[in-house]
């Protein structure tokens, strides 16, 4: 299966999905030296983003989510990507600042997370140069 996708943050990406049916704080949400959920009122408590594309509807809470998203994406405990239903400029944002200081990529894209199921393989290829994307969608 395969869908278009917008570009919010550049950058390729290859792995399994992490399907979350609702938003996530990296704030107080994530351990950013393990990558393990640590939210205690979230449905995936437990369920570890590393190495994962990230799928859900939106991002959720402050703005120090930021920078728990860069600090886990330079300490390579992030996700791969991040695949949203809804933008969110806070994510947005810890992608950039991972990038431009610590030159790590974890491509940020806006499509219809609909029908992905977890485990399935994720590709996506969003060049810089262009604000659509190829997101491409195995079974698990």
């Amino acid at each position: 299966m395969s869908r278009e996708g917008r570009a919010i943050v550049a950058g390729r990406a290859e792995g399994r999905a992490l399907v979350l049916g609702e938003a996530l704080s990296f704030w107080g949400g994530v351990d950013v030296e393990t990558g393990r959920i640590i939210d205690a009122s979230h449905a995936a408590r437990g369920a570890c983003v590393t190495g994962r594309i990230l799928v859900m509807p939106s991002g959720r809470g402050s703005s120090s989510s930021a920078s728990v998203l860069a600090e886990s994406i330079r300490r390579q405990t992030g996700p791969l990507a991040i695949l949203l239903a809804r933008p969110d400029p806070i994510l947005t944002v810890g992608a950039m600042v991972a990038r431009a200081l610590y030159g790590r990529d974890c491509p940020v894209i806006l499509c219809d997370i609909d029908g992905i199921g977890e485990g399935d393989l994720i590709e996506i290829d969003a060049p810089a140069d262009s604000a659509s994307c190829a997101v491409t969608i195995g079974a698990a």
